[in-house]
């Protein structure tokens, strides 16, 4: 009997211990693909030309209270849409492979845009630009959305929750919106700094290795949609 332990739980534990770590690998793995979605989308480096430039005339403690209504603003929109975005579906009747094929393609025209070191007309547009530069409060709207809260970020979180199939699961999720609300407020907050370190050469070439990086997330966004409508089969093997 006792031979017969001795051998059955360590190989017990060693199920266990694999369940686990593919289950962590997973978590892992989800967290990351949620960090860079969001970030990449939001995108606060290619935000901080026309945060200065409608903020020129400000004091350095206006311009940080702008940059944190902005991170706020961005925040709160991105959570309200991930936790409404299963009521959203059933309201208007959308399908998540829909959802998740259509914001794909808006991912994509974002994508292409950053590829060529440019602002998509998803986040800001020069009339916007124009107005945001004349008004005394630009924190909440035109920064906050949709400068950084736009319909392209708004997607790729309700996609992202959307996927989760646990409560727990969706933590990755608001931890990305979290950490990239904080990230926009330094980023903002010290816009002249980061300029003046990055350049804007600096600034171009990470909007373009991002714009790759959010490309591939886009496919594969649609590829989803098409294997959940069975379109097409997961390759194995």
């Amino acid at each position: 009997m006792y031979y017969e332990r001795r051998h059955y739980f360590p190989a017990a534990g060693t199920f266990c211990a694999k369940a686990m770590n593919a289950d962590l690998k997973d978590i892992l793995q989800f967290s990351l693909v949620s960090l860079s979605s969001v970030f990449f989308i939001v995108d606060p480096l290619a935000a901080i030309p026309s945060f200065l430039v409608m903020t020129a005339e400000d004091s350095d403690s206006k311009r940080r209270r702008m940059a944190r209504q902005a991170s706020w603003t961005c925040f709160l929109v991105l959570s309200i849409f991930s936790l409404a975005g299963t009521l959203i579906f059933k309201l208007f009747g959308i399908t998540l492979p829909a959802f998740k094929i259509a914001g794909g393609l808006v991912l994509f025209l974002v994508a292409m845009d950053m590829l060529q070191a440019r602002r998509s007309g998803t986040q800001e547009v020069t009339e916007e630009r124009l107005e945001g530069a004349t008004k005394e409060e630009v924190g909440v709207t035109p920064m906050g959305i949709p400068m950084l809260a736009g319909p392209g970020a708004i997607s790729t979180v309700m996609v992202l929750i959307d996927q989760s199939r646990n409560w727990w699961q969706a933590i990755p999720v608001f931890a990305a919106i979290a950490i990239t609300a904080v990230t926009s407020y330094f980023v903002l907050a010290g816009a002249s700094r980061v300029r003046r370190f990055l350049g804007e050469t600096g600034i171009r070439i990470l909007m373009r290795l991002m714009g790759l990086v959010l490309t591939a997330i886009a496919v594969q966004f649609v590829l989803n949609g098409f294997m959940d409508l069975h379109i097409l089969t997961p390759r194995t093997g």
